[in-house]
Parts: C-alpha cells; structure tokens; sequence
C-alpha cells in the first residue's frame, strides 16, 4: 500500500501537464489523510480512488477525488461527475470524501 502511495506521488511530481499542480495537491492532501493513507490508492483516468484490497482484486470504497482544469477539486459517485461537490481546496474535497466513507471500512489486506 506504501509503496503504491509513493509511485503515485512521484508520478505526480514528475507530471508536465498544465493540471499538473492541482492534480499534485490533491495526491498530497489525500496521502496526508490518515483515513485514507490506510487505503489503497487507485486511478482512473486521473481521477483519485482507494480501495480496501490490492490488485488485481479491487474493491473500491468511498467517492471518487478529481483535480479539474479550472482548478476546482470534485468529489464523486464517478470518476465523470463531481455530484458530491466541486471545492476550491483539495483539502476541502478529501475532508468531504473521508466522510462519504463507509464507516470503518478499515485498512486495507491482501
């Protein structure tokens, strides 16, 4: 889980695109969340979710975190619509994914 956390910041880091920044300050504010942190972070097209098992057997819990090009932050059921909200901070969107998590869907296994 550690070592998955870590690739997707420095992928992160290394990133080019104009959305680069805000997609880096999401990655950071969710690895900075304890409740996530023991989770399995994933993407999809971008788009930030965790999972309570590894690959190649996902099971995904709680919303979906997305950096957009406008410099909001969503919050969604999908990684296509911020319909739990659209925030100006990333910390603002994982503090309202950490609460639509499932209550104590606990750290991740194997």
């Amino acid at each position: 889980m550690e070592s998955e956390w870590q690739h997707l910041r420095l992928e992160a880091s290394e990133l080019s695109y104009p959305w680069a920044p805000a997609y880096r300050s999401l990655i950071e504010a969710a690895y900075a969340e304890p409740a996530l942190r023991n989770l399995y972070p994933f993407t999809i097209h971008w788009a930030l979710r965790f999972s309570t098992t590894t690959r190649p057997d996902l099971n995904p819990t709680g919303p979906c975190l997305t950096a957009n090009g406008d410099g909001t932050f969503g919050v969604g059921r999908s990684f296509l619509t911020p319909d739990l909200g659209l925030f100006a901070t990333p910390s603002e969107a994982v503090a309202l994914a950490v609460c639509q998590q499932s209550p104590g869907p606990g750290p991740m296994t194997d």
